[in-house]
């Protein structure tokens, strides 16, 4: 309202001012402007409500809030490196972390994005989820992807739109979600996507053929598919280019995203604001039957809680790893809600100390709940006496 205000205001001014070359009007600052200008501001001062005092914080969230913020700090410290973490309160939208700013690679993470994009145009009619899809050699990519032996072993498969988002979400299988990117319309199809639903800080790389093979210093071949093809190729690769490759992606990760743009957009999927409710609660079980990544957030649940996560694992270069992620929505027994983005951007830690640090970032947000939920002395009936 104050906007529609100011812009009404400004209109009723700027008419004011102007004039024609046979009825010129005089510039501000004669009589008759000065006292249009002063009624018009004074009618503006009156029309706009008086702003609602903000109430003060209940001491006891804030003293929660302020705990589990220095919890999340002292993992960031003491893991080091280019750990980022973000956590929303889902029906607050208050949010806390540690580096939670910085543009980190997504690696699989960031077939979120392409399921997400499959469900909204699902909703909007574009897409039927129960539709077949044939998958065959020429879709092999990379790295992680079970349904690779189905392929070579039949030639090709034939699955739906809704096995392929099972596949791609809780397999982490690479080829299942390529296949599933091709039938959405490709990268520029989920790059809309974000963009729409302003799930901003988020990056959408070109695809995975294309970007594995340019982390490691080469450029994509349809032959890299097939036995050991791209190991060899990339052996072949100067140190020197691997290297720069290597460190040209870390820098500007072309599917990078921040964990506070991450944890920002699960927040508004768990609140409906992306899909339908009936959309995000598809969305969030699929998640929540993940099976890669057992011991990371999920590894650190306490019982009653529910963990719809996505893990994601780049490649290896002289024993550091780009990227080692986990994202997902941790659900309470009363079920409250919390967004959660860890992000690795590079480490060489193994890889029980990564699992580790994730299952105490989980253990946190779990006392925060419990503190939040917990009586507060100011609240507490008096003790007998």
């Amino acid at each position: 309202m104050i906007r529609i205000k100011a812009a009404l205001l400004t209109s009723t001014i700027l008419l004011a001012a102007c004039g024609t070359a046979e009825n010129p009007q005089p510039p501000y600052g004669v009589e008759w402007g000065e006292e249009i200008r002063e009624a018009e501001i004074e009618a503006a001062v009156v029309a706009t409500p008086t702003p609602t005092p903000t109430p003060a914080p209940d001491p006891h969230v804030v003293e929660a809030r302020t705990q589990l913020s220095d919890t999340l700090e002292a993992i960031g410290e003491e893991f080091g490196g280019s750990l980022g973490i973000a956590v929303v309160d889902v029906d607050t939208g208050w949010s806390t972390g540690f580096n939670q700013n910085a543009l980190l690679p997504q690696q699989s993470v960031s077939k979120t994005w392409v399921t997400l994009t499959a469900l909204e145009m699902a909703e909007k009619g574009l897409l039927d989820l129960d539709t077949p899809i044939r998958v065959s050699r020429e879709d092999l990519t990379l790295f992680h992807q079970p349904i690779r032996r189905e392929i070579l072993r039949s030639g090709a498969v034939e699955l739906t739109v809704r096995e392929l988002i099972e596949r791609a979400i809780q397999q982490s299988d690479n080829t299942a979600n390529n296949a599933l990117l091709q039938r959405v319309g490709g990268p520029k199809a989920v790059r809309a996507m974000l963009a729409r639903n302003d799930l901003d800080d988020i990056r959408f790389g070109p695809g995975e053929k294309p970007m594995q093979s340019a982390i490691a210093g080469l450029e994509w071949r349809d032959t890299y598919s097939y036995e050991s093809n791209f190991f060899d190729a990339r052996d072949r690769v100067p140190e020197a280019e691997r290297e720069r490759a290597f460190a040209d992606y870390l820098a500007d990760p072309v599917d990078g995203a921040t964990p506070i743009g991450i944890a920002r957009a699960l927040a508004a999927i768990e609140r409906g604001e992306v899909l339908s409710e009936k959309g995000a609660v598809e969305f969030l079980t699929i998640m929540s039957n993940t099976r890669s990544g057992p011991r990371r957030l999920k590894g650190g649940k306490a019982d009653g809680w529910v963990v719809s996560h996505k893990t994601g694992t780049g490649q290896f270069w002289k024993g550091q790893q780009s990227g080692y992620n986990n994202v997902g929505v941790l659900f309470a027994p009363d079920s409250s809600a919390y967004a959660v983005a860890v992000m690795i951007g590079v480490t060489k830690r193994p890889t029980i100390a990564r699992m580790e640090m994730m299952q105490e970032v989980t253990r946190a947000v779990i006392a925060f709940h419990e503190a939040l939920k917990a009586p507060s002395v100011e609240s507490a009936p008096p003790a007998d006496l």
